[in-house]
């Protein structure tokens, strides 16, 4: 039986989506907002942008910072969390031999980041390898811990890894990072509406994340967290009128970050409608939203770890709403090729209509399946998966 969720979402019932977490998916109620927002702005841009923005902006960073446990002085929106990391990494001074300690874990985009400050630095990064299949999250500590040495200024970590769906135990990294005196940027890509967040009691030095994935935001809305003591020199990834304007009433990170150039800010301004929607989901808001969803996302693993005969790579502990599965040996024989998408998530779209993403993660290069568990899926998608993987 489908979820009785998926009324709200705009889907395809042709397609059983198992994918939110690449891109996510925006509820319809939320995008009206978003509408009526966009028909307000293009009814007097001029009005829009010069004389009501910065309110707008300002409320809708308020709500935010409710949601996150943040004070709204310590946000500002960006466009998605890539463009949160592009501002720290390349806003801050490194010499060469300065070592960035990321994981084996983090996103392919980011770390192009890294690799180009370091080209450009003389820096160097370096890599924690953390292991997957893992059986205790002090595994993924110790490796962290283990790969930093005098010379690392800063440390990239994520919060949910993109390939494997892990829950990072990020407050007691970022305590130990600490007490070696080592800034951390947490990517926090897949965290918000996915595991509860207290940023103000986490205190990392910089954090930054997506909306547009489970907020289920617009496409366009991120956030950029930075503690008060590093703000001075953040800058945003485009430079424009707040670097040398500053307005009364207002910090010189908010002047930086709030006008990036003429763009649509409706997905910045659509975040509280987001925000609203999850919690209307289930009489228990967003803490039974996370829950749901973790459990939804843990039975799926089981069956589908059960029909295929593999190992669980990960305790549930370690899991929010998503899960990656390595595939049996038998799928790893299909050839590999060269496209971005797998010849396997091909096959899984066209002959099933299942869109889930095939991730080849490691070294060697295995695949494994990630799947998303949303409040618009059931456990009859997740059969459906089952049956297609076991079948190829």
């Amino acid at each position: 039986m489908p979820s009785a969720f998926a009324q709200h979402w705009s889907l395809s019932p042709e397609i059983i989506f198992l994918n939110h977490g690449s891109f996510g998916a925006c509820p319809t109620p939320v995008l009206a907002a978003q509408h009526e927002l966009r028909a307000r702005m293009e009814s007097e841009p001029v009005r829009f942008l010069q004389r009501e923005l910065e309110p707008l902006l300002d409320a809708a960073r308020e709500q935010l910072g409710a949601f996150l446990k943040a004070d709204a002085r310590h946000l500002a929106f960006v466009a998605n969390a890539t463009a949160g990391v592009n501002a720290v990494v390349r806003s801050l001074d490194f010499a060469p031999g300065d070592e960035i300690l990321t994981t084996d874990h983090d996103y392919n985009a980011c770390r192009c980041v890294l690799l180009d400050t370091a080209r450009r630095t003389g820096a160097r990064v370096t890599v924690a390898r953390v292991p997957f299949p893992l059986t205790d999250e002090r595994q993924i500590i110790d490796a962290i811990l283990a790969a930093t040495t005098a010379r690392t200024r800063l440390a990239f970590i994520d919060h949910i890894t993109s390939p494997t769906a892990l829950v990072f135990p990020i407050e007691k990294i970022v305590r130990q990072l600490d007490e070696r005196g080592i800034d951390c940027l947490v990517d926090g890509a897949h965290a918000p509406g996915s595991v509860p967040l207290d940023l103000d009691g986490l205190r990392p030095a910089y954090y930054t994340g997506n909306l547009h994935k489970w907020v289920c935001a617009p496409k366009g809305a991120g956030f950029l967290y930075v503690r008060p003591d590093r703000q001075d020199n953040i800058r945003p990834a485009v430079i424009s009128h707040g670097e040398n304007i500053r307005r009364p009433g207002r910090s010189h990170f908010h002047d930086r970050f709030d006008w990036p150039g003429t763009l649509d800010p409706t997905a910045w301004l659509a975040v509280p409608d987001a925000i609203r929607f999850g919690a209307s989901l289930h009489p228990g808001g967003w803490p039974e939203l996370y829950d749901q969803n973790r459990a939804l996302a843990a039975a799926a693993r089981a069956l589908i770890v059960g029909r295929l005969s593999v190992a669980l790579p990960a305790p549930n502990s370690l899991l929010a709403s998503m899960a990656t599965i390595p595939l049996p040996d038998s799928l790893q024989r299909v050839p590999f090729t060269t496209d971005r998408i797998d010849p396997l998530q091909t096959r899984l779209l066209e002959d099933h209509r299942i869109e889930v993403p095939i991730i080849r993660w490691g070294s060697p290069a295995r695949r494994h399946v990630r799947l998303s568990a949303q409040a618009y899926n059931s456990t009859e998608d997740y059969r459906a998966l089952a049956a297609a993987l076991a079948g190829m």
